[in-house]
């Protein structure tokens, strides 16, 4: 399973909650520049996430959105700057990085994006080949299920746009090939 993370967005650049944006457009030829490189794959399953999608194409790969690889939805403060929030409700969000089961933000707590990514991984266990492209929380809690790490633990990955994370199925769990490898064009 070769996750990709989509090219960058605005919202990424400007520190803010995940939105559905469309994709830099320079990240974008930087990853047509590495089509080919990343895999034989034809088809990517990816995140209903415009950028998701766009970086798919990019990469050469037929996009097809799966529900179980979008971002958490972040409620109210999606779309808003982190220090925004941080100034704004320092509790609700100290509350939801400490809590897994927490969504103060009226949207989806982290232990559900886990329990549903969790749910997708173990359901294409036995397909080979396969790629995921969508954002870095979807990779983080698909990482935690391999490692059994809770939320917060798995937040720890630092993951770069365009890099790769590879799981591999492995007798009673998953093995990690590599996490954030950046290829080069």
């Amino acid at each position: 399973m070769l996750f990709v993370r989509h090219a960058s967005t605005p919202g990424m650049r400007a520190a803010r909650f995940p939105a559905d944006e469309d994709a830099d457009r320079a990240d974008l030829a930087r990853a047509a520049c590495l089509a080919g490189r990343l895999g034989n794959a034809s088809v990517a399953w990816v995140s209903p996430a415009p950028a998701a999608a766009q970086t798919a194409a990019a990469l050469g790969w037929e996009p097809r959105p799966v529900a179980a690889l979008a971002e958490a939805d972040h409620g109210r403060w999606r779309g808003l700057p982190y220090s925004r929030i941080a100034e704004t409700e320092p509790e609700a969000l100290a509350a939801w990085l400490a809590d897994p089961d927490a969504a103060p933000h009226g949207g989806e707590s982290l232990a559900r994006v886990a329990s549903r990514v969790a749910g997708w991984l173990e359901s294409v266990r036995d397909q080979h080949d396969l790629v995921a492209v969508c954002d870095a929380g979807v990779i983080r809690a698909a990482l935690g299920h391999a490692l059994g790490l809770d939320s917060s633990r798995a937040a720890r990955f630092d993951l770069a746009p365009l890099s790769t994370t590879r799981l591999a199925p492995g007798a009673g769990g998953w093995r990690v090939v590599h996490v954030n490898w950046k290829a080069t064009s």
